[in-house]
């Protein structure tokens, strides 16, 4: 595709010359997943964080409550509960949201959290080797897959 170019967005005609040019994607600020029981899960990700919410409030402008955690580098990991939720265990077949993945530096630091999580009684896979990393799998109170990875070696 050349610069010139006219790009499809939601409807509307994005002239590429207008777009100033990005070096880089930005990286990821937060993410927040929408829960059945809050006091559950806030009690659930606080054991796994290590750490208390830094916001715990009702969003006016868009009708739900959430629950923030900062976790490293700087970001956010926040719980959602909405008043008119469908309620159900989360599916990662359906359209959405697959897993949260956290990062690792090594396989040495994936093993440490493999161990909090036997530490924490949390259910998980054990360490799993690809050629791509590896990985340790489990699941919140909701079913939400979560994963520590590392990089290969």
């Amino acid at each position: 595709m050349t610069t010139s170019e006219r790009i499809t967005t939601t409807g509307k005609n994005v002239d590429t010359n207008t777009v100033a040019t990005v070096r880089q994607f930005p990286g990821i600020n937060h993410v927040a997943v929408t829960v059945s029981d809050l006091e559950r899960s806030t009690r659930w990700y606080s054991a796994l964080f290590d750490t208390v919410p830094v916001l715990d409030e009702d969003e006016n402008t868009g009708g739900f409550h959430h629950t923030v955690f900062a976790i490293g580098g700087g970001q956010l990991f926040g719980l959602h509960t909405h008043g008119h939720g469908t309620g159900g265990r989360f599916d990662e077949r359906l359209v959405g949201l697959d897993h949260v993945s956290f990062t690792c530096r090594d396989r040495s630091e994936l093993q440490t959290w493999a161990g909090r999580l036997h530490m924490l009684g949390i259910m998980h896979g054990g360490i799993v080797d690809a050629h791509y990393g590896s990985g340790v799998s489990f699941r919140d109170p909701d079913g939400i897959a979560l994963e520590f990875f590392a990089p290969p070696v």
